[in-house]
């Protein structure tokens, strides 16, 4: 269950009505230095880490500040005019350079890791785009410290969707630790989590059981397999199933659900996407204006209605603790489709695009290391075995480093601070919005050694060590989720999903060859064998 807006969520809704198969069995620090036997591979982002080619960032200056030891600098970066630079830098978000080169042009041409510049949607949703970047690995957690930043209304960063979307009600998402309905409502998922811990691994299994025979099928009949429709159905099967006991396919809802959740999150995250249209188009309908919620409405109702009959149960628990059923399904329903359902969707393909170009070697230590933990425990999966799989747990790690599903973190200074770099101190005024962005800043050099190398097993043995950089979730893998803060309250649920994911396809095969592509959901995955289990 993701903390901020997930990367590549919404998609066009074109790209969710193409026919699904139906065979007949369809349901539905300092940098550390780890030696590797496993073949590393690329981002392909970068030739080489984007921070490794400003050596200095900075030189000392006469300001100093009893706050830290580091020179004080002034932050660069400029705002430009009113009105023209932030549509200047949407342009150049989108278009004229793409995300990733947009924000390494800027930290080369200021030598600095913390600057100021325009975050979409700007003109005509977001009243105030500007922001202080963050991409290094030492400024990027003080988006976590609530002592120094707030997060009301942030999660989808410089503007906030209309409540219209989600039943009139600011979701958990959108509150502040402060607020006085933050506690009750992450306390709620908590108990969600906890009260059906049980059904997670056996329905998982069931739900992605269906996944590969299909796949299988698909390729068996086609020579080749579509990976992401049959992924999303399986992920809201296994939601579905495992935490309200209830098959989708049983009930109204049928196999709707990823083509209206879909749509009603680009209605919600809209304003910074973009969804390979024209540009003309996008800038007059999805950037300048907001998609009025009317037209997903009744995709929206038919979503409700199955949560506010299968969530029933916890719908109880909750007028218990003094939160209203309405209130509750509406969060409930956020967290289940836009959090959880919307994160695998990016993660599970994540997943097959590094392991799978990881290549043969990688795949068999896999297995090898999987297959004797499984028999080792009867032949069944167990927590209690996952945990004596450490190669296994690693590339989980390694995928949520180098490619996470939250990409976009917002802060707002409560106060004036000094910010720190690695190599400068910055000041922070009361009110400024500070932006981070998370694959710059987990490909740290000053942090990860190989920073744009998958590296399978960077986090074996002492390599555990880095994994308080790892910080897809909200905050740091090495720290929990609390009523307190803002870290996703499935940070835990999430990991041991991944983990389950790899652990099932492995359990089946010995390796598999995919094509990788690229759409608006991130990785697209194409199938092209699946070599079944010889050992």
């Amino acid at each position: 269950m993701a903390s901020s807006a997930l990367n590549f969520v919404a998609v066009n809704p074109k790209l969710q009505q193409s026919p699904k198969p139906t065979p007949p069995f369809h349901r539905f620090t300092t940098a550390r230095r780890f030696p590797s036997s496993l073949r590393p591979i690329k981002a392909s982002i970068f030739d080489k880490s984007p921070l490794s080619s400003i050596p200095g960032l900075t030189k000392p200056a006469p300001s100093s500040s009893p706050e830290t030891n580091l020179p004080i600098r002034q932050i660069p970066g400029d705002y430009g005019l009113p009105g023209v630079g932030p549509i200047q830098d949407r342009l150049d978000y989108f278009y004229n350079q793409g995300r990733n080169e947009f924000f390494k042009s800027r930290m080369q041409k200021y030598q600095s890791t913390v600057y100021r510049v325009n975050m979409p949607p700007g003109p005509f949703i977001s009243t105030n785009p500007r922001v202080i970047v963050l991409l290094d690995g030492k400024s990027f957690p003080v988006l976590f410290d609530l002592s120094k930043v707030e997060k009301k209304d942030l999660f989808t960063g410089t503007y906030m969707p209309s409540t219209d979307l989600t039943g009139g009600y600011r979701i958990l998402s959108y509150l502040d630790p402060s607020e006085s309905n933050h506690a009750k409502l992450k306390q709620l998922l908590f108990h969600l989590i906890k009260s059906r811990r049980e059904f997670v691994i056996p329905e998982f299994n069931s739900a992605f059981t269906e996944l590969f025979e299909v796949l299988e099928y698909d390729i068996a009949t086609k020579g080749k397999a579509e990976f992401a429709d049959p992924n999303e159905q399986a992920a809201f099967n296994f939601l579905s199933r495992a935490f309200f006991g209830v098959r989708p396919i049983d009930t109204a809802l049928g196999k709707d659900a990823p083509t209206l959740i879909s749509k009603w999150v680009l209605f919600n995250l809209a304003p910074i996407l973009s969804v390979g249209l024209p540009k003309e188009v996008e800038e007059a309908t999805l950037h300048s204006v907001r998609l009025p919620p009317t037209l997903v409405q009744k995709d929206y109702n038919r979503l409700y209605e199955f949560f506010s009959s299968a969530a029933g149960t916890f719908l109880d628990e909750a007028e218990k603790s003094g939160i209203s059923r309405e209130e509750a399904c509406h969060n409930i329903l956020f967290a289940i489709c836009f959090n959880s359902w919307g994160g695998f969707k990016i993660l599970f393909p994540s997943l097959m695009k590094w392991i799978g170009r990881a290549g043969m070697e990688v795949h068999t230590r896999l297995a090898r290391e999987i297959r004797t933990a499984t028999a080792a425990a009867g032949g069944g999966i167990t927590m209690a075995a996952m945990e004596k799989m450490p190669l296994m747990k690693s590339v989980v790690y390694e995928t949520l480093r180098i490619d996470p599903p939250v990409s976009l973190q917002y802060g707002k200074a409560k106060k004036d601070f000094v910010l720190e770099s690695h190599d400068a101190a910055y000041e922070v005024k009361e009110g400024e919005m500070l932006f981070g962005y998370q694959p710059f800043a987990t490909k740290d050099p000053k942090i990860f050694d190989r920073p744009e190398e998958f590296v399978p097993d960077r986090f074996v043995g002492e390599g555990e060590e880095l994994l308080s950089h790892v910080m897809w979730s909200n905050g740091p893998e090495t720290e929990r989720a609390s009523v307190a803060n803002k870290q996703c309250a499935g940070k835990d649920f999430v990991v041991m999903v991944a983990r389950l994911f790899v652990v099932e396809l492995f359990r089946r095969y010995d390796s598999f060859d995919i094509e990788v592509g690229t759409s608006p959901l991130g990785a697209k995955i194409t199938l092209t064998s699946l070599k079944k289990a010889t050992f």
